[in-house]
């Protein structure tokens, strides 16, 4: 199924395609051109330079590359700050591969071969998701995307978050400066019920999944996002 037709006058989405073989390369850059205004690079090392320099929506790139491979790519995507959602594209099906690229900071992966509109499907996803987490929000060297469930570490690596951790970052680093009570954070985040234990329990969580600093104890008061340099 085709995607549905930019609006008259509006500017096509801008994706990074990252591919050395160059057959390949032609044939989905001729259907992605449909969709996207496409840069290509065939090498790593050409695609940072373009994601330091240029804005992209979606970025593809392929997990085999010469030199910088595409892992390496998207670590270094990530360790530059760069939140542009990625789809890996790999021949490499294994469940470990596929956790493996995700933890790099991949969003998403396609096994090869795929077909081309389950590829368009992953990128409308990820475009959506990118949209609907809006802002993202820096604690510390960390970066954190409200409602996409996702902490950035220094290094570029992805941690996934569940819902509760999620809604548990997204009300501290709201208002970095100001102290939530747990019986704030029991109303906004544990509506249908909880205790301060409950909270408690949770940033357990979260500081287990990142770092003991990305929320600080205010003692006596309760906590707030912290700033783990």
């Amino acid at each position: 199924m085709p995607s549905p037709p930019t609006p008259s006058g509006a500017v096509p989405p801008h994706l990074l395609y990252v591919e050395d073989e160059a057959e390949i390369a032609q044939i989905v850059i001729e259907v992605l051109s449909e969709d996207y205004l496409v840069d290509h690079a065939a090498t790593g090392e050409e695609a940072l330079e373009l994601a330091l320099n240029r804005r992209y929506d979606v970025i593809v790139v392929d997990r085999r590359l010469p030199g910088m491979s595409g892992a390496d790519l998207v670590r270094a995507i990530r360790t530059a700050r760069i939140a542009t959602p990625v789809l890996m594209l790999t021949a490499l099906g294994s469940l470990e591969d596929r956790v493996s690229g995700l933890d790099l900071g991949a969003d998403d992966y396609v096994v090869k071969p795929f077909e081309f509109d389950e590829l368009r499907a992953r990128l409308r996803a990820l475009r959506r998701g990118a949209r609907s987490a809006g802002e993202r929000r820096e604690v510390g060297d960390w970066l954190y995307t409200p409602r996409a469930r996702a902490l950035y570490a220094p290094t570029g690596r992805r941690i996934p978050l569940t819902e509760t951790e999620d809604d548990l970052l997204e009300l501290l680093t709201s208002s970095p400066e100001h102290v939530f009570s747990r019986e704030e954070i029991l109303s906004s985040v544990f509506p249908a019920g909880g205790s301060a234990a409950t909270v408690d329990t949770y940033v357990h969580y979260v500081r287990r999944k990142s770092t003991p600093e990305i929320i600080e104890t205010v003692r006596g008061r309760g906590y707030r996002a912290g700033d783990p340099r």
